[in-house]
């Protein structure tokens, strides 16, 4: 079996500890709390037979509570960044082997950048989330805001607000630091484990950004007199989609300014324009999606489905990639016409359609 480069994301095996041991410590990074996705986490399973780094295996064993949430931020990335780019040429694809996304895992590209911003963002998400239900006891609501408001305008801070802070401390200690104690053997690899601390932190700010006010109206006859207010996570859909808005507006960096965090773009009319927190660098331009490279784990767009009628990312001509693309006629059935009927029933007809469906070159 082929061992997964360095910066790679687990999906689909737990590793055992004896096989671990044999991958070079650069490659125990972060990425590596994405193996407990796989399966159910068993009732009895330790944090050690987990595949985690030693700093993670620690908090692991520190907050044993917080494994579901884990999982769940692994999962909620995942399904979103696949939701994100299904209609691209790069749809987030996952693969069977153990490096999850292949060679977007530490390609150094702004699909990295994506991957890494909405993963750590999915862990924010998760955990907050289980705060705010209060399932955990050293972490609740937000009760900072409460008392305040404007009285003059009719509302206060009240409720139960997500409480990101807690959320956003365990996804930085959890993901960046454990990172640290890797064995850093070269400035390329030192610039890729830089650039994705700097995106993990980018998809935190996703979550602070893309937070809204809810209020509850209280009064007579519901005349909103008065108005309690408190500070909610947006659905992890819309994260999503500021993040890919991030993504389309990608910068590019210089690689030696990864180190000292220093961080300057690599266009030189732009230098002195510093790189915003919230926004995704990349050091590496992305491949040619179009055709399958093996060698870099690229499946190409040959056989996905495409809209022959639409001029976006998902039309015929752009996924294609000018390839040109085959018409299919597919027969749908499904129940249709469906009444009840007394008692206690329900009638459909079996209603019948052809389609054409179109799939590139």
């Amino acid at each position: 079996m082929e061992k997964p480069t360095c910066g790679g994301l687990y999906l689909f095996y737990l590793i055992s500890l004896l096989l671990l041991s044999e991958y070079p410590l650069c490659c125990r990074g972060s990425w590596m709390w994405l193996g407990i996705t796989s399966v159910g986490l068993p009732e009895k399973m330790g944090c050690t037979n987990l595949p985690l780094s030693n700093k993670q295996k620690e908090i692991c064993k520190k907050k044993p509570y917080l494994l579901p949430s884990i999982k769940d931020g692994a999962r909620l990335g995942i399904a979103e960044c696949q939701s994100q780019f299904k209609h691209e040429r790069w749809n987030c694809s996952t693969t069977k082997d153990l490096s999850v996304f292949g060679y977007e895992s530490n390609s150094g590209t702004k699909e990295t950048a994506f991957i890494y911003a909405v993963m750590a963002a999915g862990l924010v998400h998760a955990v907050t989330r289980s705060c705010s239900a209060g399932n955990m006891t050293e972490c609740s609501c937000d009760l900072g805001l409460q008392g305040s408001g404007s009285a003059s305008e009719g509302w206060h801070w009240g409720g139960c607000s997500d409480d990101i802070q807690y959320g956003t401390w365990f996804s930085r200690r959890f993901l960046d630091l454990a990172g640290t104690n890797a064995s850093t053997t070269t400035t390329a690899t030192a610039a890729v484990i830089a650039m994705n601390q700097h995106n993990s932190e980018a998809g935190r700010q996703a979550i602070a950004k893309t937070m809204s006010t809810d209020c509850r109206c209280h009064g007579v006859s519901g005349s909103c007199a008065v108005k309690t207010c408190w500070r909610t996570m947006a659905p992890f859909e819309r994260v999503g989609r500021y993040l890919k808005e991030r993504y389309e507006t990608s910068v590019q960096v210089l690689e030696r300014t990864m180190l000292p965090r220093k961080v300057r773009r690599r266009e030189k009319s732009r230098r002195r324009v510093p790189v915003g927190r919230e926004e995704l660098v990349f050091l590496h331009k992305s491949p040619n999606y179009c055709l399958e490279d093996r060698k870099l784990g690229v499946a190409g767009t040959r056989g996905r489905r495409c809209n022959r009628t639409s001029g976006g990312a998902d039309g015929c001509g752009l996924l294609c990639c000018g390839r040109g693309y085959n018409t299919h006629v597919v027969r749908h059935v499904e129940r249709c016409d469906c009444k009840f009927v007394w008692c206690c029933y329900v009638r459909c007809r079996r209603c019948e359609s052809m389609n054409d469906m179109h799939t590139c070159k």
